[in-house]
């Protein structure tokens, strides 16, 4: 094997143990120990994601929609700030207070994912911080 291939071999594997944090004032600052999002290779780990309003700070009041979008406009930032697309999204997990609200927040997802879908899982949580209805959080491929 050429010393050039085996450069670009431990190249590679390099870039696939490195991680690189992102994070946006477009998106909610963590309200904990963690990233908005880390990136390891071509593989994008967002962390879950509540109605959080980046400007304000504070939880977006209204309806399951209401806070759906917000979740959703957060990803969306957090995506394009990591240089990803929402066709890059391969995997969603969908955390709701009630399941009752399954139907009105997958109208909304169902705005934001047109096509290529990514795999989801959703399902109801006893409680989710700051008293939301809804959290997700998503990985992402190139």
């Amino acid at each position: 094997m050429s010393a050039g291939k085996i450069s670009m071999m431990i190249t590679n594997l390099i870039s696939l143990t490195m991680k690189k944090i992102f994070a946006t004032t477009k998106a909610p600052s963590a309200i904990g120990p963690y990233s908005q999002a880390v990136e390891v290779g071509n593989t994008l780990f967002i962390s879950g994601q509540i109605p959080i309003d980046p400007e304000t700070g504070k939880l977006v009041e209204g309806d399951i929609t209401v806070q759906t979008q917000q979740v959703m406009e957060n990803i969306a930032a957090i995506l394009e700030v990591a240089g990803y697309t929402r066709n890059d999204v391969v995997k969603s997990v969908c955390m709701l207070s009630d399941i009752a609200n399954f139907k009105p927040m997958n109208e909304v997802y169902g705005r934001f994912y047109t096509e290529n879908y990514p795999a989801r899982a959703a399902f109801a949580v006893k409680d989710l911080p700051l008293g939301a209805l809804i959290e997700i959080d998503t990985i992402a491929m190139k």
